[in-house]
């Protein structure tokens, strides 16, 4: 544990998989961790006893959409993201640098930040490392992201290089203004797109800023899997083996197993909740649409594998059902089933992990996952 009282420790490796331990203000997280994400101080269609009964121990907020609405002021002086959603374990913040590129129209970026005209009303807003990490310390993020830039894909390496420097020169400044707190910590962000030299570059500014954590960005936006497994590897040969490593925005059930394998050990992704307000539901077979006809009269659970309430006490027909009358309780039951499904994957990693046998148990849920929902009604 660090003098400031956040924590990380290794329990167990099997291969490079890593099962460990972070303890932080609000709680301790047990690694691999997946983060279920509340953009908005909300995962959406779930109550925080939703995602506590499901197994998930720290969730994602982002700093982009809290600032423009309701304002960081006003959760601050409502006593901080905790109390305001009613979430009493940890938080991480994202910086809200994704978002100004994914939503923000008019931007602006200089060494001195980025400036924007918001998605919500189109009034002018200015981000810059500073105010980016006060704002996560009036949110009270136990986890506080820098600032950063992501890089768009597809980016030539020129392009990726000015972006990947900007994003560190932001990183030092981020790491300066970051006020030290019993519990909470600051992470550093590598970018460099796709290019093994500015991973590297990267890595190895960041490590020498000294964080104590190290986000891995700019992947998951179009590259691919295998792709962006191999620039993942590649970034996490040169982080320190002491520090949290945390994929950004990924993903998939496999992007998630292949991560694990590389020594990952923090994810968070939208997935889950937005395939579940769709049709979408993860099982231990591989995805299926509770949509299509062939469920309207399926008596079985959507994952007969699983203990989540949704599959203890709901059909496939019953849920279809309510997706074909747009009934809001379908995208509920399914989005809390596919939070549940991702934390069980994760306990299974971990326990994996713990018993030295990660590698048969990665290569039983890839097989399991490719099978199809195929089982006769």
């Amino acid at each position: 544990m660090n003098a400031a009282g956040f924590a990380f420790g290794r329990l167990a490796t099997s291969g490079a998989a890593r099962r460990g331990r972070i303890t932080c203000a609000h709680g301790t997280v047990e690694t691999p961790a997946f983060m279920p994400v509340g953009t908005s101080a909300t995962v959406k269609a779930l109550r925080p006893e939703d995602l506590r009964a499901a197994g998930a121990e720290m969730i994602l907020a982002n700093t982009y959409h809290l600032m423009l609405r309701p304002g960081a002021d006003l959760i601050e002086e409502l006593g901080g993201l905790h109390q305001f959603m009613n979430w009493p374990g940890p938080i991480l913040t994202d910086s809200g640098g994704f978002q100004v590129m994914s939503l923000s129209k008019l931007r602006k970026i200089t060494e001195s930040g980025v400036t924007f005209r918001s998605h919500i009303d189109g009034t002018m807003e200015e981000l810059t490392p500073e105010r980016a990490v006060d704002i996560q310390r009036q949110l009270d993020a136990d986890i506080t992201m820098v600032l950063d830039e992501c890089t768009a894909f597809p980016a030539t390496k020129d392009e990726a290089a000015a972006s990947m420097r900007l994003s560190m020169t932001w990183a030092a400044r981020s790491k300066a203004a970051f006020t030290a707190r019993p519990g909470y910590e600051l992470f550093g962000i590598c970018q460099g797109s796709i290019y093994a030299e500015l991973r590297e570059e990267s890595a190895k500014a960041l490590t020498a800023m000294g964080f104590y954590g190290y986000a891995i960005g700019g992947l998951a936006i179009g590259e691919g899997q295998e792709v962006m497994l191999k620039t993942l590897a590649t970034t996490v040969a040169h982080l320190p083996d002491d520090a949290p490593r945390y994929l950004m925005g990924s993903g998939t059930p496999t992007d998630l197993i292949g991560a694990v394998t590389l020594g990952a050990d923090m994810f968070d992704c939208v997935m889950p909740t937005r395939s579940g307000r769709t049709g979408k539901g993860f099982t231990h077979r591989g995805e299926i649409n509770i949509r299509n006809a062939r469920h309207a009269r399926d008596p079985r659970p959507i994952d007969a594998d699983c203990a989540c309430p949704a599959c203890a006490d709901y059909s496939r027909a019953y849920i279809h059902h309510l997706f074909r009358n747009k009934e809001m309780l379908g995208s509920m039951l399914l989005s809390a089933h596919n939070v549940h499904f991702y934390q069980d994957l994760m306990t299974a990693l971990r326990d994996a992990i713990a018993a030295d046998n990660f590698a048969a148990v990665a290569d039983h849920w890839r097989t399991s996952l490719s099978l199809g929902d195929i089982e006769p009604v």
